[in-house]
């Protein structure tokens, strides 16, 4: 038996303008992340992505020579986007409560964007055993890391100015973070228990504004319980 010979993406023959190149790509990811979250990155089809995207599998392994590859891509538009929403947060300069309340609420606004977004995450984060993920250790160097390390340095602040309770700061992003991704990730869960749609836009925002008010009564100090500063006590005391 003659061996089937290996797949060979071809460049496409006729020319196609840079706008209509960046459209069909756009496509692709758009179409390969509902694939890699109702499938998984395993159970994907490349054949059913290029459908979606209405464009052939050739022009899929064109822009991409594998789905490993497609699905890094995607992974990468996910946190890429990300990660750029929430730089914008950290350069508006905001004190410490301002700051994490900024954070909280990009988010989750980032997520509703786009509810497959945490389908697509929770099914990467989970990927360990035997074949463990090829993407993890760049996604959390590139983008995961140093959301995290900054916004502990806020939460940091926040607990020397006496504006944020004494709490670990590392577990308190953990827990903020889990909060918004646990709510999208599990939508159609939330549907069974509740009998409404957790998506509707009403939901959200009542969702979104719990979240934030879970978090102001976890991390902010009273206002009259904040420490003095050295100078206001010494006046006070003479």
């Amino acid at each position: 038996m003659t061996a089937k010979a290996p797949f060979r993406s071809q460049k496409p023959t006729k020319n196609v303008s840079a706008p209509a190149a960046e459209k069909a790509k756009a496509a692709i990811l758009r179409a390969a992340m509902q694939e890699f979250a109702d499938e998984g990155p395993a159970g994907a089809r490349m054949d059913a992505i290029g459908r979606a995207a209405g464009v052939n599998k050739a022009l899929i392994h064109y822009y991409y020579k594998d789905k490993q590859s497609l699905y890094g891509a995607a992974l990468d538009q996910v946190f890429a986007g990300l990660a750029a929403r929430m730089k914008k947060v950290f350069e508006r300069e905001l004190p410490p409560r301002e700051t994490v309340l900024a954070f909280a609420g990009a988010h989750f606004d980032y997520l509703a964007s786009s509810p497959i977004f945490p389908r697509v995450v929770m099914r990467e984060m989970m990927r360990t055993g035997r074949h463990p993920s090829p993407h993890v250790r760049r996604i959390v160097q590139r983008y995961l890391g140093p959301l995290q390390r900054r916004l502990v340095e806020v939460l940091a602040q926040g607990i020397d100015s006496g504006e944020f309770r004494r709490v670990n700061p590392l577990h308190f992003v953990l827990s903020m973070v889990a909060m918004n991704v646990f709510y999208f990730a599990s939508a159609p869960v939330i549907a069974m228990i509740t009998g409404s749609n957790p998506l509707q836009p009403k939901r959200i925002a009542e969702r979104r504004a719990a979240v934030l008010d879970l978090i102001s009564a976890a991390l902010f100090t009273p206002r009259k319980a904040r420490p003095q500063n050295s100078s206001s006590s010494r006046k006070a005391q003479s």
